[in-house]
């Protein structure tokens, strides 16, 4: 294992990764005599920071970490899979996605898994169909739309929340297109290492992740100040559903069924030709 100190750690400031990182951000367990750096940013600038190896140990979106496999290797633990809890596609009452001119979609960044869902439902719901995509940070999303500068948008994390009291309606689950399609869990986010550190090395951070997630079920008030304060003024109800939904068993340990939901999608993106085939392992231990 290389020995570095402290390590770089990135993830977002969603709750569920604040939630989940919490005991390590406040020295709430034992660190297992390491130490870190925090940076926080949006998914996307995560992935694309991950691309020039920025971090030691990185947030991503599934979608990305297939083009990553070189550099980082996934971890078992502080992944975001689930049911009922994929990306939507919004718009203003009354629209309908089509494909009639070219329309614009607002996604939160070509490298994410909102991204690439929408373009395997788009594929498979209206082929042929290609619409002008306008990346954009995932929070700019349901404004875009609101104001018209953007016909749908793909809204991730707590917006699934907050679309409605917005005025916006919802015209497809994408989470819920791919359970119905696959059977399996939806893929969103994960936690992966640079490789060159050593399996020792990661085994040591699943297990850290691991205590973190159960001291934050265990002690939920703990570090609240410290999510509230990253949650961009959010709802105390929201983050808490927010929470409930995306940290879960999956997050504890991916599992078969998670790691088979991976593979699927990975799967799916090289005959999307949005990703090609990965030569590496997809675990970093």
């Amino acid at each position: 294992m290389k020995n570095i100190d402290p390590y770089s750690l990135a993830f977002s400031s969603c709750p569920n990764d604040t939630f989940i990182f919490k005991a390590i951000a406040g020295s709430f367990i034992d660190l297992k005599k390491m130490s870190f750096h925090i940076s926080m940013e949006d998914v996307e600038t995560l992935n694309q920071n991950a691309a020039k190896g920025k971090y030691d140990i990185t947030k991503l979106s599934f979608a990305a970490l297939g083009s990553l496999l070189e550099k980082y290797g996934l971890l078992r633990t502080g992944s975001a899979l689930g049911r009922g809890c994929g990306p939507l596609i919004i718009s203003l009452p009354g629209r309908s996605l089509d494909g009639e001119g070219k329309q614009k979609i607002a996604v939160p960044g070509l490298g994410t898994t909102g991204f690439h869902l929408f373009r395997f439902y788009l594929n498979d719901q209206f082929p042929g169909v290609d619409p002008q995509i306008l990346p954009m940070p995932f929070e700019k999303i349901m404004p875009a739309v609101m104001e018209g500068s953007a016909d749908f948008g793909v809204i991730i994390h707590e917006g699934r929340f907050v679309y409605q009291t917005m005025g916006l309606e919802m015209k497809a689950d994408l989470g819920q297109w791919w359970e119905d399609q696959t059977g399996l869990p939806i893929p969103l986010g994960c936690i992966a290492v640079r490789r060159e550190l050593g399996e020792a090395f990661a085994r040591k951070m699943e297990s850290l992740i691991r205590d973190s997630i159960d001291h934050a079920f265990a002690h939920p008030d703990m570090g609240k100040d410290y999510i509230q304060a990253h949650a961009q003024e959010m709802d105390e109800a929201v983050i808490q559903e927010h929470i409930k939904l995306y940290v879960n068993q999956y997050s504890r340990d991916i599992g078969s069924a998670g790691e088979q939901a991976v593979i699927r999608f990975f799967d799916t993106a090289v005959k999307a030709g949005l990703m090609e085939k990965p030569r590496f392992s997809l675990f970093a231990c």
